[in-house]
C-alpha cells in the first residue's frame, strides 16, 4: 500500500483514537508536472475574464498565483471561485490514475472522504494528493485542524537531489479546541485530599495549606473572607476527603478540628501535629 494513504490513515486515526466525531477528511489532487501548468493557464484567464467587479486584491492575488484564490474565503469572491475550472478534470492520465488509486485504498481502509476540487492547501510545493481534515465543532473559516499531502519536488526546489516528500501538520491547539467542544474528555475527578476552613483570617491558612502540601498532601482553601457554610460547600465540591477547621476557640487552645467529610467523624488535633497526623491517616487509609 501506498505510503500517502498510510499517512492519511495515520492522522484519520489519531482523531479517531481521541473520540472526535465531527471531523471529515477532505481530498483533492494538485496534479504532476504535466498537467498543473496548463490548468493554471486556464484557471488564470478564467479568473482574469471575471475580475473586473472584485477589486484590485482579487487581480493582485490572481497575477501572483491563482490557485491561492481557490483558497480564499471571502465571501464576495465566492460564487467565482464556486464556477472556476476544476483541476481534477484537467489531469494527466498518470495524475488521474494516481490519484484514483489513493480514493480506492482509502475505500479499502473503510476511511470516508470528501472530494473537494477547490482544496489547494495555501501552499505551492504540493504536487499530487493533498488532503485536509476540517471540524464541524468550528467556524467554516477556521475550521482546518490538519492536513498535508505530497511534495515531491520540495527537497529540489530548497537545494537538493531531486527526493520523494509526503508529510502532514496538525492544529493542536485547534484540536484541544474541538476537543472541548465534543467533550472527547471527561473532566477529570477533583483529588483534593484536604481543604482549610479558615474562620480565623490572618496568614493562618496559608500556613495550614503549606503544612500540609510540605508532607506530601493535595491540599486547598477558599479565598475572600466566605462564611463557613460556603467554605464547606467548596470542600464538598472539590471532592476533599478530610476538612480541616481553624476556628477561633480551637486555636486559641492550640488545637484544630479535623472532619471526615465522607463519614462525618470529627475530631480535634494538636495544631503543631495536624499535618502528620493526616499524612499518617492517608497513608493507613492507602495501605
Amino acid at each position: 500500500m501506498n505510503a500517502l494513504r498510510l499517512l492519511i490513515a495515520l492522522a484519520h486515526g489519531f482523531y479517531e483514537d481521541l473520540g472526535l466525531g465531527r471531523v471529515s477528511l477532505l481530498l483533492n489532487s494538485m496534479g504532476d508536472e504535466q498537467s498543473r501548468p496548463a490548468y493554471v493557464t486556464l484557471l488564470r484567464e478564467y479568473l482574469r475574464d471575471h475580475a473586473g467587479a472584485l477589486g484590485d486584491d482579487f487581480r493582485e492575488r490572481v497575477e501572483a498565483n491563482p490557485l491561492r484564490v481557490l483558497d480564499s474565503k471571502r465571501d464576495d469572491w465566492q460564487d467565482v471561485i464556486e464556477r472556476a475550472p476544476q483541476i481534477t478534470a484537467h489531469l494527466s492520465d498518470e495524475s488521474s490514475v494516481h490519484f484514483e488509486r489513493v480514493q480506492r485504498q482509502l475505500d479499502a481502509l473503510g476511511i470516508t472522504y470528501e472530494l473537494a476540487p477547490r482544496l489547494v492547501r495555501g501552499f505551492d510545493y504540493y504536487t499530487g494528493t493533498t488532503f485536509e481534515f476540517q471540524s464541524g465543532a468550528l467556524d467554516a473559516a477556521q475550521n482546518a485542524i490538519g492536513g498535508g499531502g505530497r511534495y515531491d519536488g520540495l527537497v529540489e526546489q530548497m537545494g537538493g537531489r531531486p527526493t520523494a516528500g509526503i508529510g502532514f501538520g496538525i492544529g493542536i491547539e485547534r484540536v484541544l479546541i474541538v476537543c472541548d467542544a465534543e467533550g472527547a474528555f471527561g473532566a477529570p475527578e477533583p483529588a483534593v485530599d484536604v481543604f482549610v476552613i479558615d474562620t480565623v483570617g490572618g496568614i493562618e491558612g496559608l500556613l495550614m495549606v503549606s503544612e500540609l502540601r510540605t508532607v506530601g498532601l493535595s491540599a486547598e482553601r477558599s479565598y475572600g473572607s466566605r462564611s463557613m457554610k460556603k467554605q464547606w460547600s467548596a470542600a464538598d465540591r472539590a471532592g476533599a476527603r478530610w476538612g480541616v477547621l481553624l476556628a477561633p476557640r480551637e486555636m486559641a487552645e492550640g488545637k484544630v478540628g479535623v472532619k471526615h467529610l465522607a463519614t462525618g467523624e470529627q475530631v480535634e488535633v494538636r495544631r503543631e501535629e495536624v499535618a502528620a497526623w493526616l499524612r499518617t491517616r492517608e497513608d493507613a487509609d492507602n495501605s
